[in-house]
C-alpha cells in the first residue's frame, strides 16, 4: 500500500471549463500507479471540479449558460458582494457542484467513460490560481 500526493496547478482566465484529463493521466504514469483511489480536490470556495463531456464544447458553453441563469452576476440579488459581481454567484455555484472527486485506477488506468473528462470549473470572471491535489491510495 502506498499514498502519493501531487498538487497540480492551473492558471484560469475567465469564468470557462479547464480541461486536465491528460495531466492526471500522466502523472499516473510517470509515478507508475496501479490500482487505488484517487481523490481530487480544490482548495477554493469559488471553483468546483466535475466530471463532463469532454467530446462536445457546445455541452461547456451550456453549463456555463445554465449555472449564470441559477446564480446571475447582479450585485442587488446578494448580501456578500466584497469582490465584486462574480463573488457571490462563483460561491453559489461552487456550493452546486463539487470541491471533490474520487475516481478509481485500475491496471494502470484512470477509470472514466469514453466522453469524459476531468475539469476545473472556473466561476470567477478574472484570473486566478487554482490548485487541484492529487492524492492516491492503493498499489
Amino acid at each position: 500500500m502506498k499514498q502519493e500526493f501531487y498538487n497540480f496547478q492551473i492558471k484560469t482566465n475567465g469564468q470557462k471549463l479547464y480541461e486536465f484529463t491528460n495531466d492526471t493521466i500522466e502523472w499516473i504514469s510517470q509515478n507508475n500507479l496501479k490500482n487505488g483511489i484517487l481523490n481530487l480536490s480544490i482548495q477554493h470556495t469559488s471553483a468546483s471540479l466535475i466530471v463532463q463531456e469532454n467530446a462536445d464544447p457546445d455541452v461547456q458553453t451550456d453549463l456555463i449558460n445554465y449555472f449564470d441563469k441559477l446564480a446571475p452576476m447582479d450585485n442587488n440579488l446578494y448580501v456578500h458582494t466584497t469582490e465584486g459581481k462574480d463573488d457571490m454567484p462563483a460561491h453559489i455555484k461552487s456550493a452546486l457542484t463539487n470541491n471533490q472527486i474520487t475516481l478509481s485506477i485500475k491496471d494502470r488506468e484512470l477509470l472514466l467513460g469514453t466522453w469524459q473528462g476531468l475539469f476545473l470549473f472556473e466561476h470567477r470572471l478574472e484570473h486566478q490560481n487554482r490548485t487541484i491535489i492529487h492524492h492516491f491510495i492503493g498499489e
